[in-house]
């Protein structure tokens, strides 16, 4: 059948209905309730509904009941009935609340469903109450313990940043699985101190504040300046110290870029592989020398070595 308007509830509901307990000679009763006037309450007293109104069986206002005249315990019965003041509310059909009935904020978290998601229970253990965020899953939200989730127990958190639990852990970058060369698992920058690494004992000037080296993976690139000391030693020049131990290769491969120095042209340098010195070289142009430390007596240099690890 169809309606003109709101459909009708489906279901009646019962007004709510206060017992009285009869005190002699009293005739001023207290109200569960507080009504504007007798009016908003039905009164029965032995089974007979009362007149109300000033000067009839009875008045109200607020809380406080009056009768005109005094009922006797264990003889009368009273209660009332609060007129438009139901005990429940018919429940709103299926699908019939929508965002705009609810206000902001009325959705608490006891009030979500709290299912595991689906899978969670192979990774762990029961979740506990804290450290959990939602998510939805096929339209429902879920309650998900973050710690149970693969691999993120392994990270923590550190003024603001991600720290794993191994210094081992890494990024894999550029692909979604697993690839060891696309594993960025190291980083690190300082300072180092360049030192004489040709036996002979030298003691460097100007690599105060002057040297620094910056390692991503498997490459470290260092910065340096060196004067070296007056010295007439006839030991082949090499300055050590470097952050990070070279890689180990068939042939000397990483080489140093001066960017100032005042030894003269034809002057380069080359990491020695297997250790943490670089060595000085001369060409002419059809062969390649060893500098020995006389030659690069008091001479300053400047410059970066970039290396692989």
């Amino acid at each position: 059948m169809a309606y003109l308007g709101n459909v009708p509830a489906r279901s009646f509901i019962s007004f709510e209905r206060q017992v009285f307990t009869i005190v002699n000679s009293q005739t001023a009763y207290t109200l569960s309730h507080s009504v504007t006037n007798e009016n908003d309450i039905r009164l029965v007293v032995n089974n007979i509904v009362q007149e109300p109104g000033s000067g009839k069986a009875y008045t109200a206002s607020g809380t406080t009941l009056t009768l005109s005249a005094a009922l006797v315990n264990g003889t009368d019965e009273m209660y009332c009935v609060f007129l438009g003041r139901a005990t429940a509310t018919n429940a709103p059909g299926s699908g019939s609340v929508g965002t705009s009935q609810l206000a902001s904020d009325a959705v608490t978290a006891a009030k979500l469903n709290d299912d595991i998601i689906s899978g969670q229970t192979a990774l762990g253990a029961t979740p506990a109450d804290t450290d959990e965020f939602l998510v939805s899953d096929a339209g429902t939200i879920k309650r998900v313990d973050y710690s149970y989730i693969k691999g993120l127990s392994n990270w923590s958190e550190s003024s603001g940043n991600l720290l794993p639990s191994n210094a081992s852990y890494g990024i894999y970058l550029g692909v979604n699985s697993a690839t060891a060369a696309n594993l960025l698992d190291d980083y690190e920058e300082g300072t180092w101190t360049p030192i004489d690494g040709s036996g002979a004992g030298l003691s460097f000037s100007n690599t105060s504040n002057n040297c620094f080296y910056t390692k991503i993976g498997n490459v470290v690139c260092a910065s340096f300046r060196v004067t070296y000391p007056s010295t007439s030693n006839s030991s082949n020049a090499h300055i050590g110290g470097l952050p990070f131990t070279a890689k180990s290769q068939s042939v000397n491969t990483d080489a140093v870029s001066f960017g100032e120095q005042n030894f003269g042209a034809g002057t380069m340098a080359i990491v020695s592989q297997g250790t943490t010195n670089f060595l000085f070289l001369t060409t002419n142009g059809s062969s390649v020398s060893l500098v020995p430390n006389s030659s690069v007596s008091g001479k300053d240099f400047r410059g970066s070595v970039i290396y692989k690890t």
